[in-house]
């Protein structure tokens, strides 16, 4: 006789009723009467569970007792029409078989207390809760929708390094890499000697892995990143992380127009494969935290994203009644509050918000002609702000050159990223696309903490 094999959840929800079957998972919930137990089983493949209806009398007691919230279990029976509501299966257990038990006095998920305040201090167990299964399963389908789009359009997947010396950013806050001995730190001129070091420089994990993803565009066309960056920034706000993930793609051949195109096309996408893939993990959220999630991601698949300048930005701001708390006016970088009455107040959908002035942006973006302002450009969704920023890139080697000196940034370090203007330059352009920012609105979660299976932030590093 054949062995019976284990059966997801997901796919004995939608099995016809009349099999044997197995399935295997954690117990939810148990419930019923002396003579009749009803278990909800899940086993991650889904938000939903399926209920396993055991006769007690067909048990030992020692089992039927081990079975408690947070146990996990295997179940073999047949099954059949469920006769209560909430499912259209369920399984009449056979052979129950308890691989781990569970404590009920001491498991932390057995608290009332659920908020995603509590689970935060258990964060080693709160993948366990059904939210965390539900931000999970959605997060790897946007792993993969990402993939699958860029792999259609024909982009090049290109891995760009963890560990560099370049600061792609400019802002310094950068974790250092380092195997000196920190308690004989080899000293040259009063200063830390970093040719005793690994790399015989000084090295950091990466901000970005945009000047290198530039270095593939130049060579193969198109390219995309997928990967961790980090940042040393001491911030502890919903929308902050000291390790995250980004999607830098990088295109030669594309001015800030076709940027803008493609960064609009490509975050539809995304969404528009949540709708279609994720339905039951998205109604799941709507319903437990934000009741207008869907139709908030409806809206931006069918809504064209708003074109606005940042000079106009700035006067619609200005205009406006809002009282906000960082004050208005040009020349300051765009606080999240300012990006937000931009989106659901004043336009009502997703803005692209472009030409900012050149002292507030990178020194790689490209410079337009009255010597103020980049080709920047940053999308703008409802509750997150900035879900996107890009730009074309400065394609001339002078106008590169000169910006770089004018910052008073090192070219020791840089050589490398500017031969790309000495040989062969051509005008290019990419964004980055924080992907924790793209789950926050995906998920409807409020912190980004929440939307990251371990979240890495100040003074935080568990496990």
């Amino acid at each position: 006789m054949e062995t019976l094999k284990r059966t997801k959840v997901k796919e004995l929800l939608k099995t016809e009723p009349g099999k044997q079957v197995q399935a295997k998972g954690w117990v939810r919930t148990k419930r019923g009467n002396k003579q009749v137990k009803f278990i909800a089983l899940n086993d991650g493949s889904t938000i939903n569970n399926i209920q396993i209806v055991a006769n007690t009398g067909d048990f030992d007691d020692s089992i039927i007792k081990g079975i408690t919230t947070g146990a996990s279990i295997c179940v073999t029976g047949k099954l059949v029409p469920s006769i209560g509501s909430g499912q259209a299966v369920e399984i009449l257990a056979e052979e129950l078989t308890v691989y781990g038990e569970c404590n009920p006095m001491t498991y932390p998920l057995q608290k009332k207390d659920t908020s995603l305040e509590y689970l935060r201090t258990v964060a080693h167990m709160r993948l366990r809760t059904n939210t965390f299964g539900a931000v999970l399963r959605i997060r790897n389908a946007m792993a993969f929708a990402i993939h699958k789009y860029f792999n259609e359009k024909g982009f090049i997947y290109l891995h760009t390094p963890l560990i560099t010396e370049s600061d792609a950013e400019g802002a310094g806050d950068m974790f250092q890499v380092t195997t000196l001995d920190l308690n004989h730190i080899p000293m040259h001129n009063g200063k830390p000697d970093f040719s005793k070091d690994f790399f015989g420089k000084k090295t950091c994990l990466t901000v970005s892995g945009q000047l290198e993803g530039e270095l593939g565009a130049t060579a193969v066309g198109e390219i995309y990143t997928f990967g961790p960056t980090f940042r040393a920034e001491n911030s502890n706000t919903p929308r902050h992380l000291a390790e995250f993930w980004m999607i830098e793609p990088e295109m030669a051949f594309y001015d800030i127009e076709d940027d803008m195109e493609l960064a609009e096309d490509f975050i539809k996408s995304l969404v528009r494969y949540a709708l279609e893939n994720c339905m039951d993990d998205i109604k799941f959220l709507n319903e437990k935290y934000d009741g207008s999630l869907i139709e908030r991601l409806e809206s931006v698949t069918e809504t064209g994203f708003q074109r606005v300048t940042y000079t106009e930005g700035i006067r619609i701001l200005e205009e406006s009644k809002e009282k906000f708390e960082f004050p208005v006016h040009w020349g300051i970088d765009l606080q999240s509050e300012h990006e937000r009455y931009l989106v659901e107040k004043h336009f009502g959908k997703p803005v692209i918000l472009t030409d900012f002035p050149k002292e507030i942006k990178a020194f790689y973006m490209k410079q337009n002609e009255d010597g103020k302002t980049v080709r920047g450009m940053d999308v703008l969704f409802p509750k997150i702000g900035e879900i996107i920023g890009g730009s074309e890139r400065e394609s001339s080697l002078e106008k590169l050159e000169t910006r770089i000196d004018e910052l008073g940034m090192s070219r020791k370090n840089l050589e490398w990223y500017i031969d790309t203007r000495r040989f062969g330059t051509v005008p290019h352009s990419g964004f980055g696309l924080g992907f924790e920012r793209l789950l926050l609105f995906v998920t409807g979660m409020s912190n980004i903490r929440d939307v990251i299976p371990f979240p890495r932030t100040p003074r935080n590093a568990e496990f």
